[in-house]
């Protein structure tokens, strides 16, 4: 993903006759992308349904969180959308596909929000954050913005009424 600080993290797979290992969170391999990951809460979410979405969500001031998501079973289309105003890549998008199959996980630097949607029916993802939630400082960005003009590759069958009801984005609010 070309958008500094995501990354796409794509584990070493060791397999034998009992199955498959994998590391799944190493601070070391975060120190070698210069990423130097706080985990404060780990969250999963289960969806049942294909066509789930979720998000676009971020934290902004002291409580912006980094991410980093995995796919335990099923698949996803992932967004990030650059809220950092110094970066080369700000107010722009990125997406990835991840799957249980293709073991990947993503890492969202703080400053970015996320949104996702199933590809797969019986979707469970887990995820590390860096911060705590903090509902002050909880914000979130519709799923079909037209300030972002995000491509899904499918329709939300599943979104809740707060994600499916976010305001127009304004620029102006981002600290």
């Amino acid at each position: 993903m070309d958008c500094p600080g995501v990354w796409l993290i794509e584990p070493e797979v060791f397999t034998d006759n009992r199955g498959a290992f994998r590391r799944h969170f190493c601070t070391e391999e975060f120190a070698r992308h210069g990423l130097s990951p706080t985990v404060a809460q780990g969250n999963i979410s289960e969806n049942h349904a294909f066509g789930t979405l979720r998000g676009f969500h971020y934290q902004q001031g002291p409580h912006a969180e980094a991410k980093t998501i995995s796919c335990m079973t099923g698949s996803i289309y992932d967004v990030v959308i650059d809220l950092r105003r110094s970066s080369p890549t700000f107010m722009q998008w990125r997406s990835v596909e991840i799957s249980a199959d293709d073991r990947r996980s993503i890492y969202v630097p703080a400053g970015c929000a996320n949104a996702w949607i199933t590809t797969s029916s019986e979707t469970v993802l887990h995820y590390y954050m860096s911060e705590m939630f903090a509902p002050g400082s909880a914000c979130g960005i519709r799923y079909n913005d037209p300030t972002f003009e995000v491509g899904w590759p499918i329709a939300p069958e599943v979104i809740s009424e707060r994600d499916r009801t976010f305001p127009d984005f304004d620029v102006a609010l981002l600290e």
